[in-house]
């Protein structure tokens, strides 16, 4: 009976060897820290980067091991953290892929630098290839998600570091600012209560944004109906450690003090005519009530010559808990494909 079953999987090894994928990885390889040099610290490294300011360092944690298929995940914001990203703990390790909490310089765990020409999107790009090289992370291996501003920074560095790409994931971000913008004005505000959007103008015309009468607006208006589809007082606790964390220095200035639009050193920002230049395998992510316009985000899928778009028709921004099982089911159907190297389109 040994023999029977060491011979059929060798059989098995060697059938998806011809098919170009792997086994599924079992629970002892996947957590298998042979050889790694963050066991001590549970898959935490601290990362010091060189910046035109100097040295600080960035916070990292690993979980799993895959050699086939490692994400790092980069927050939005600018000046959010990871934590939101802990609802991936409840599906990745079960397909058995390797990824990466990082938070950004300026985030969380990571320094906390005051110096505004810090918060550039070069800096910010140069930040990430230094990750990616304190990681190990290559083109065999390497996905790069980027969610919201993290999308901004994932499309950047897809288009200067194509090379250590495997595959790339765009969620919930348009690929211009300009065009956010508008979509936020001719559709999204619209749609609310004229009166209260009112106030909240007015609010934000008298730089009164910290004032605890705008969120109060916002929150039922705004918050609730397109960055996370659940009433505030049920808001996983993840994405409340992170959005009481926000790095408010980091997203004024490079957002700007309004969630209604963007109007700091990302205003201008448009990478709209690039886009069909990023030829790695992309998966674009939209959803229904997000911010972002989910029939722009299907077309800019449709620029690249290897790229699928995934619509969570019950998400918003934060599709990854409001539409979970329709994100999760897309990602991991897209990193294995990529991995198996099946066609996205």
């Amino acid at each position: 009976m040994r023999r029977l079953l060491a011979t059929l999987l060798v059989c098995l090894v060697a059938l998806c060897a011809q098919a170009g994928t792997a086994p599924a990885a079992t629970t002892s390889s996947y957590f298998d820290n042979t050889g790694r040099d963050d066991v001590l610290s549970g898959g935490v490294k601290t990362i010091v980067i060189d910046t035109p300011k100097g040295k600080f360092k960035v916070w990292t944690k690993r979980v799993g091991n895959n050699p086939r298929i490692k994400v790092l995940l980069l927050h939005g914001g600018p000046g959010a953290t990871h934590e939101y990203f802990e609802a991936f703990d409840s599906y990745f390790p079960g397909e058995g892929i390797e990824y990466y909490y990082y938070d950004q310089l300026g985030s969380a765990f990571s320094d906390n630098p005051k110096d505004e020409s810090l918060w550039e999107i070069p800096r910010f790009v140069d930040e990430v290839e230094q990750v990616r090289t304190a990681l190990h992370l290559d083109k065999d291996n390497f996905y790069l998600l980027g969610h919201s501003w993290g999308g901004v920074l994932a499309i950047e560095y897809a288009l200067k570091y194509p090379q250590h790409l495997k595959g790339l994931v765009i969620s919930n971000m348009m690929d211009s600012i300009p065009a956010y913008n508008a979509y936020a004005s001719k559709v999204l505000m619209p749609a609310m209560d004229q009166k209260k959007l009112a106030e909240v103008k007015r609010l934000e015309a008298e730089h009164k944004t910290d004032d605890p009468a705008y969120m109060a607006l916002l929150m039922p208006m705004h918050y609730e109906q397109h960055i996370l589809r659940m009433p505030a007082a049920q808001w996983p606790d993840p994405v409340e450690r992170a959005f009481s964390r926000l790095n408010q220095q980091i997203y004024v200035a490079m957002q700007g003090p309004s969630e209604l639009g963007a109007s700091g050193k990302l205003l201008h920002w448009d990478r709209s005519q690039a886009l069909k230049t990023i030829k790695v395998p992309t998966l674009v992510i939209g959803a229904r009530y997000d911010t972002m316009d989910p029939a722009y985000m299907e077309a800019m899928a449709k620029k690249m010559p290897d790229a699928r778009f995934l619509l969570c028709p019950q998400g918003s921004h934060m599709a990854m808990y409001d539409d979970q099982k329709t994100y999760f089911a897309g990602l991991v159907k897209f990193l294995k494909d990529v991995d198996a190297g099946k066609p996205l389109n």
